[in-house]
């Protein structure tokens, strides 16, 4: 039997819900005041971030590079810089600004490069940099995707007559502190049971010079850096050879900072429409033709169909003028480290995911 309004010494509500139920709907209705607050304050903070309002109130952004890597990272005699890395900054500042020449390169060491980054006094590093956990974590800083896969390696003269990094029991190497080869090499020769006798320099031009001079009998490095510095440094190149063992793995990407996750996503996204126009067949002469293609895919990257910029904050040509202006990921490579440059290269793991290698660009849409 229900009871009426007033014939219980506690009465129901009339006209309203019983009081758990009550409680219950206030509770949902909190709930979902709350999640629709999030997610606008989440939708706001991914459309807009201090680093590129900054950029563009500056009209150009600051790229912390190499201080002297032939094939990644040197200027020549008037200044100008050139090379793999420096080519992902011109990709991002042609993404942003349509052209690929609104960037302050600032030369950094190892040891000054992440202070750089921190401070704010660059707003990326291209500098060859390994992506590892504590550098992810400990230093405030995020890693971009990983634009060249390498190892650590040894080079050593010929006449030393080494075959193996397992016959360097007791070699005087050069290497510069403050980085993972530093860290690398401790762990390889601990793990192998072999001594070693470091000879630590701070400046990258500084170690090669004091290889090539003869005070070390090795030289460790990234091995793509050893071979920069082999044909770009050595009188002899030849009288100089890399050992075949690769002692680590080295992820080298572009670096931000923490807390501006704009910022992060399009140097993530211009670094993989870089690596998709190359799967796609998209070259700088071409892709104006393509703006006529039909596949879906293609029009959202080069920004025939919208939405793609707006995501991301930038024009909707973002795509087209990096492509347009500097290349995709396969011209970059060829003329400044593969088969176009002095270095000649091999794509090896550096190649397309369809061409049996590592680089795969996330979906466009």
């Amino acid at each position: 039997m229900l009871a009426s309004c007033t014939a219980s010494s506690r009465p129901p509500r009339c006209g309203s819900a019983p009081p758990r139920q009550g409680a219950i709907l206030v509770t949902l209705w909190l709930r979902t005041a709350l999640t629709i607050g999030l997610a606008a304050a989440l939708g706001a903070s991914a459309q807009a971030g201090p680093t590129l309002d900054k950029i563009k109130a500056a009209g150009v952004f600051s790229c912390g590079v190499p201080t002297g890597l032939p094939g990644f990272g040197q200027p020549d005699a008037q200044g100008v810089y050139s090379g793999f890395s420096i080519d992902i900054c011109k990709a991002l500042s042609a993404a942003i600004f349509g052209d690929p020449g609104k960037v302050k390169y600032v030369p950094l060491t190892a040891q000054q490069r992440f202070t750089a980054l921190q401070s704010g006094e660059v707003d990326i590093l291209s500098n060859d940099t390994t992506w590892t956990l504590s550098r992810d974590t400990d230093l405030g800083l995020n890693f971009g995707p990983v634009v060249f896969y390498d190892g650590q390696g040894f080079m050593v003269p010929k006449k030393l007559g080494v075959k193996s990094a397992k016959d360097l029991n007791g070699a005087t190497i050069c290497v510069q502190p403050g980085t993972t080869t530093e860290l690398n090499l401790a762990d390889y020769f601990r793990a192998n049971k072999m001594d070693y006798k470091p000879v630590v320099i701070e400046k990258i031009d500084e170690v090669y010079a004091a290889f090539f001079a003869g005070r070390c009998d090795v030289m460790t490095g990234d091995s793509s850096a050893l071979a920069a510095q082999r044909i770009g440094r050595a009188e002899r190149p030849d009288d100089f050879m890399i050992l075949p063992e690769r002692i680590s793995k080295e992820p080298l990407a572009p670096v931000v900072r923490h807390g501006d996750d704009q910022w992060h996503d399009i140097v993530d996204w211009v670094v993989y429409a870089l690596i998709d126009a190359e799967e796609q067949g998209i070259t700088k002469a071409n892709v104006d033709d393509m703006l006529k293609s039909e596949d879906p895919g293609i029009k959202r990257m080069l920004g025939v169909t919208p939405g793609m910029g707006k995501a991301l904050g930038l024009d909707e040509k973002w795509a087209y003028n990096a492509i347009k202006l500097v290349g995709n990921y396969g011209e970059i490579f060829d003329r400044t480290i593969g088969p176009g440059s002095p270095l000649k290269l091999d794509r090896g793991i550096n190649n397309l995911w369809t061409k049996g290698g590592l680089l795969y660009g996330m979906p466009i849409r």
